[in-house]
């Protein structure tokens, strides 16, 4: 049931009474609120018909208020006043939801994607004349990111895997493809074709990121009808496991944005793996309606998808 009765009146139609009890006159008060005239008589008549007693008073002079329509506007400054507390509180938070946004993301776009969105959506907001967005990101593994977005610690977050989370919204920011690596002294190196098929990499021992990893979730539904080998080390970070691999350690699947420039300058060699596709999908992912929460997290999500 609800707590007001049937008797409150429209807020604009009490600040117009309001009004006309400060100016003495209907027509001052209309242009002053920006209404006509018309619109003007037709609030008071509606209040009137709600009171059940007339409230202004015309004459030749001008609108002065009835003894009830003095009643009225004693209250009605008061449900003003907690009305303009209102709004000038929900804009406060608007303005603070514009210029804040705390999101989270997995490891490979934290480190290799999200800092050109955000480069890229701080010049839009200045070209807008906007005030650019604070924005406060936390780098973990995709699981995390999805429990972060549940659990309302953060607006939006970006994961890496073949699927988004069960009970988010999500929208597709682009993909990416797990790259099979070595260092430069493996064997699979050493062969004029750098080529392995799909069984040979499931059976060898590999560095993998940890359970929860979106990259790892990617290799392990890729190799999963094969018979698997223990991994030989498990690191919690993409730095991690190309470090272990540029030292010998075995080979590893690593996102092509994270091994670029390991590629070109020699520290990694890229294996090709025959019969088998490691491509990726990367979602923004939201708790809520079927569209990011309005405003910067919204304008992220557009901007990462259109340069992905």
């Amino acid at each position: 049931m609800s707590v007001l009765g049937s008797h409150v009146p429209d807020l604009r139609a009490l600040e117009l009474l309001v009004v006309v009890a400060r100016t003495g006159s209907l027509g001052a008060a209309a242009a002053e609120l920006g209404i006509t005239q018309q619109a003007a008589s037709s609030r008071v008549r509606t209040m009137e018909a709600l009171v059940g007693e007339p409230l202004v008073a015309r004459s030749k002079r001008g609108s002065e208020l009835t003894p009830t329509g003095e009643l009225v506007v004693q209250w009605a400054d008061r449900v003003l006043d907690a009305a303009q507390e209102l709004d000038a509180g929900i804009t406060a938070l608007r303005a603070d939801r514009r210029g804040h946004l705390d999101i989270a993301a997995s490891l490979t776009i934290a480190e290799h994607l999200l800092p050109g969105w955000l480069v890229g959506l701080r010049a839009q907001q200045v070209q807008r004349g906007q005030q650019p967005t604070e924005v406060k990101m936390t780098a973990t593994n995709s699981a995390r990111v999805a429990e972060l977005v549940e659990a309302g610690d953060v607006a939006l977050g970006f994961v890496e895997g073949p699927e988004a989370p069960r009970g988010l919204r999500r929208r597709l920011v682009g993909t990416d493809e797990l790259l099979v690596v070595v260092g430069p002294q493996h064997p699979w190196a050493m062969r004029a074709r750098r080529r392995v098929s799909a069984e040979t990499l499931a059976a060898t021992p590999l560095v993998v990121r940890e359970a929860g990893s979106g990259t790892r979730t990617v290799l392990e539904r890729a190799l999963a009808d094969l018979p698997g080998a223990t991994p030989v080390l498990e690191l919690s970070s993409t730095a991690a496991v190309r470090a272990a691999v540029a030292a010998g350690a075995g080979p590893a699947a690593v996102g092509a944005h994270a091994v670029r420039d390991d590629l070109a300058t020699g520290r990694l060699v890229r294996i090709t793996v025959t019969g088998l596709d490691l491509t990726r999908r990367l979602h923004a992912v939201w708790k809520g309606g079927p569209h990011p929460p309005e405003g910067p997290a919204r304008e992220l999500v557009a901007w990462a998808a259109r340069r992905s």
